[in-house]
């Protein structure tokens, strides 16, 4: 069974308009997925990158219009500037690591509902109420926000230390496990076309 790591920030809106895609490919691919969210500042730093108040307003002008053109693609509702972003993305994603750990619910719909949350229903997914409700919507026990926070640090700052050494610089970004990377959501066609073995 092929197997992909799956490494994003919760607050990407990149891996917002990825929307479960992901998932879908896998489940037709019969491929598992892990999922990874690490501090996408951190990496930035680690790995040339720039936090997007530091970049150059070409950069940004372009990055504003390909949002809007993606999500007209793909029919997504979307903010262009939320209420609550940028936030503190730790809490939601230690929830997700400790929900992953937990099983028993839906971890597609889990990201996808953080992600939702920020760039298209105006939350703030720093809140503790956020994040139960994220959840307890995907099948996962809303408690889980609030246990593991200690084994969520160590891995989000794992997911970081591991993201670095095989290569990943931005999110969302797709490693397949033969080594094959794969960033943004406009590549998902890709990673599809891989697992298939016709790239």
């Amino acid at each position: 069974m092929a197997h992909i790591d799956y490494y994003f920030t919760t607050l990407s809106p990149f891996a917002y308009l990825a929307d479960q895609r992901l998932e879908r490919i896998a489940e037709a691919e019969g491929a598992s997925i892990t999922y990874k969210p690490l501090d996408i500042m951190a990496l930035f730093s680690r790995t040339g990158g720039q936090a997007p108040k530091d970049r150059h307003p070409s950069r940004m002008a372009y990055r504003n219009q390909e949002l809007r053109r993606q999500a007209k693609k793909t029919g997504m509702k979307m903010s262009f500037q939320p209420a609550h972003w940028p936030t503190n993305a730790a809490p939601s994603s230690y929830a997700i690591i400790a929900a992953q750990a937990a099983g028993g619910g839906d971890m597609g719909a889990l990201v996808h509902g953080v992600l939702r949350a920020c760039w298209a229903e105006d939350r703030d997914i720093a809140e503790d109420a956020v994040i139960r409700d994220c959840l307890e919507q995907a099948g996962f026990d809303p408690a889980l926000a609030d246990s593991g926070l200690l084994s969520g640090a160590e891995t989000y700052a794992a997911n970081l230390e591991e993201a670095v050494s095989v290569g990943v610089f931005g999110s969302p970004f797709y490693v397949v496990d033969s080594g094959e990377m794969f960033w943004g959501q406009d590549r998902l066609d890709d990673v599809q076309a891989h697992l298939q073995g016709k790239l």
